[in-house]
């Protein structure tokens, strides 16, 4: 192998390594314009966009112990490496596809050590984000200590206005 493309596969494969969940792409009438504003928009969330050959990918995959199919991947083929969350990297994939006619379409994907086809990343891509399910958790346990609070508000009420009549009426 050549020494350009050997360290082409190192590279792409210390990306697989180090990222660990990716999302595989193929691309179709993606403008220049239009690539540049999808690599900014996954970069705001620390990950990276890599055009790769087919055949490149499937020597880096397999060096960091992942098995492709060469015949899943068709067309021209782009890794999407993930950043910090990897679910919303998968949903910034999916809003840029709908956003802009399909240019982009999602083959598979890895994460948390599993690979995923198209139609499974889209699910994990519709499921909420961290915060969102954060916040959900918190509603959760907030509810009965606000409905215990305000059953505890009306048992004071209740006597306080249960005073004020009494001595109203012996007035």
């Amino acid at each position: 192998m050549r020494q350009e493309k050997q360290l082409l596969l190192d590279e792409v494969g210390w990306q697989i390594k180090k990222s660990g969940s990716f999302v595989i792409m193929r691309y179709l009438g993606l403008t220049a314009n239009k690539a540049n504003d999808f690599r900014g928009s996954i970069a705001k969330q620390g990950g990276a966009v890599e055009v790769v050959r087919k055949r490149l990918l499937i020597k880096a995959a397999q060096t960091a112990g992942i098995d492709l199919d060469l015949n899943t991947l068709e067309g021209h083929i782009g890794l999407v490496f993930a950043g910090k969350d990897p679910l919303e990297t998968a949903k910034t994939v999916f809003k840029f596809s709908e956003e802009n006619d399909k240019a982009v379409k999602v083959i598979g994907g890895r994460f948390e050590g599993q690979l995923y086809n198209a139609a499974d990343m889209e699910m994990l891509s519709k499921l909420p984000s961290k915060d969102e399910m954060r916040a959900q958790l918190l509603s959760v346990l907030e509810a009965p200590m606000s409905h215990t609070l305000s059953v505890m508000d009306a048992v004071l009420a209740s006597v306080v206005y249960c005073l004020d009549n009494k001595a109203k009426k012996e007035s």
